[in-house]
């Protein structure tokens, strides 16, 4: 580590370490899985928070060629990591000229009729230009409905020009195995592809958690996003997944406190005993959501220590009454994130999904990378 990088993680208060082999790892995992189809990666909104330009070389290298980020800007920034990469873009056209994806050999996955026409309008006169086609099976969310199907097929010249790369879906409820949809999805996006009659065109309907509903969901490619960064791609069940990510905050001061005193904004903690108390260098200004106050935890190696008080934008207290003195002592790191409480547990710990932890992280951190060789530490 260089002395600037030393310099850097000792004065920081919070230290997210990123696993870039674990990344890897999953992907093969997931890969090995799906085959014979193709696994892409889902690297959108800067990798899910843990840094596109560090993981995706390292997706790279495990051997993806396809990836797929949310907006125009994400392309641009991702085409010039990899040039030779695969790109589509979830999003659509949404308002950026067709000329920008084509100047950059990006694909954006086109998301009803009008968009069709403007990318036509621009990409009649550009044979290489590509794009994928998304249509609604149920999401009602992005997506070419029905209605606007219909007239695609019926105006068959226009389905002939496109010429699209990817025809997709996306299901809605792939994290319920048992929901009806995941049966219905399918059969709708078959019926659509069976009417759009393109020979060879690539077929996407599983993300990470549909990957997990049979391998007959996989058909040409999958884009699994949350497995790749460790969140369990079905709840309630063992998680296939390497952990990625490990949070951990120093010890900022530890004091005692009587009975019947309390703790942080709003003193919505009242100690019925004599408690040892450590604060820490984390809050919500760095994604460690409020959601926490009275609720999550912190390890300590084994031992959890429990979050007493709000969560603020700077600081977090815990309870380490049950921590031996030497363990629990000033400039400690106490783990938010890691091999005790993994980001699925904090996710439900707070009421939300892991998506939303890891997306939420903030930029305070000291970010650690851990794979010899794979991107420098920043």
């Amino acid at each position: 580590m260089a002395a600037a990088d030393a310099s850097a993680e000792r004065a920081a208060l919070a230290i997210l370490t990123i696993d870039l082999a674990a990344i890897a790892e999953n992907y093969r995992m997931l890969a090995a899985k799906v085959a014979p189809a193709e696994c892409a990666g889902v690297v959108k909104a800067d990798a899910y928070g843990l840094g596109a330009a560090q993981v995706t070389p390292a997706v790279w290298r495990a051997g993806c060629r396809t990836f797929f980020v949310a907006t125009l800007p994400e392309g641009l920034a991702l085409r010039t990591l990899l040039p030779d990469a695969t790109v589509y873009v979830l999003n659509g056209l949404h308002g950026a000229g067709p000329p920008a994806f084509i100047a950059a050999g990006l694909r954006p996955v086109l998301v009803s009729l009008q968009e069709v026409d403007t990318w036509l309008a621009a990409a009649d006169a550009n044979p290489a230009a590509r794009a994928g086609l998304h249509l609604d099976t149920g999401m009602a969310r992005l997506g070419m409905p029905a209605d606007e199907l219909d007239d695609l097929i019926a105006d068959g010249s226009k389905l002939e020009r496109l010429r699209p790369s990817l025809v997709m879906s996306h299901f809605a409820c792939a994290d319920t195995p048992e929901h009806p949809l995941n049966r219905e999805q399918p059969q709708r996006f078959q019926a659509a592809l069976s009417r759009l009659a393109l020979p060879g065109v690539t077929r996407s309907i599983a993300a990470s958690s549909g990957i997990f509903l049979g391998q007959e969901q996989a058909l040409d490619l999958v884009r699994p996003g949350a497995a790749l960064y460790g969140i369990a791609p079905l709840p309630n069940q063992p998680n296939p997944m390497r952990q990625v990510v490990r949070l951990q905050a120093k010890i900022l001061q530890v004091r005692r406190v009587d009975a019947g005193s309390t703790v942080g904004y709003g003193a919505t903690h009242r100690f019925d005993r004599p408690t040892r108390l450590a604060t820490i260098g984390v809050g919500y200004a760095d994604g460690f959501m409020r959601a926490l106050s009275n609720r999550g935890g912190a390890y300590l190696g084994d031992r959890r220590a429990p979050i007493v008080g709000r969560v603020s934008m700077d600081l977090v207290t815990i309870d380490i009454s049950g921590i031996p003195e030497q363990e629990a002592q000033v400039g400690a790191l106490v783990d938010l994130i890691g091999p005790h409480n993994p980001v699925d547990t904090v996710a439900t710990e707070a009421g939300t999904i892991g998506y939303e932890i890891l997306t939420s992280l903030g930029q305070r951190y000291y970010r650690r990378y851990r794979d010899a060789g794979a991107a420098a530490t920043r």
